[in-house]
């Protein structure tokens, strides 16, 4: 059997470094915590609603995509990402641009899921529709205030594009 999934792994990868036993690991540990969140969904009676409101919808994505700007740009969660990237440089606006170092299956794996928005995005949108149905409330409470700091960031932005555009045309 190892053999097998040595060969799969060599003709899947084709001489790159590819993590798969890490990127199992991480749908592994994904299943897992879904799974929980459903066995104490059952535990305490939650009912999943037939529909999520667009509202609900809207709140939820913006607060994600803020969470995972947080966790995986942001200069102040370096830290966190630290163990498993490298620094490469600032990419303005308090973010960072780091690398995923090439060594270790779950070294890797944890760092691209630590670095990449897209990929830590599905984790993050899984906690808030898991918080919408066993704990609505609180997960509002941390969504709204998430998508309010995006609403913050996006009129910084705003601000220093209009100002920039007056010094560029002289005003």
């Amino acid at each position: 059997m190892a053999g097998v999934l040595a060969r799969i792994k060599s003709d899947y990868s084709q001489g790159e470094p590819r993590p798969l036993g890490g990127y199992l690991r991480a749908m592994s540990a994904y299943a897992g915590l879904v799974g929980a969140a459903v066995a104490v969904g059952t535990t305490r009676g939650a009912r999943v609603p037939e529909r999520f409101s667009w509202n609900d919808t809207f709140l939820v994505s913006v607060a994600a995509h803020k969470a995972g700007r947080l966790l995986n740009k942001s200069a102040v969660a370096s830290p966190l990402r630290a163990p498993f990237t490298r620094f490469e440089g600032s990419a303005g606006e308090g973010e960072v641009a780091e690398s995923v170092p090439s060594s270790g299956n779950h070294q890797h794996a944890v760092g691209e899921l630590l670095t990449c928005p897209f990929c830590s995005g599905v984790w993050l949108a899984t906690a808030f529709t898991a918080g919408l149905v066993l704990a609505p409330r609180a997960t509002r409470l941390v969504a709204t205030t998430l998508a309010v700091v995006a609403g913050s960031d996006f009129l910084h932005l705003a601000y220093d594009a209009a100002k920039n555009a007056g010094r560029d045309s002289g005003g």
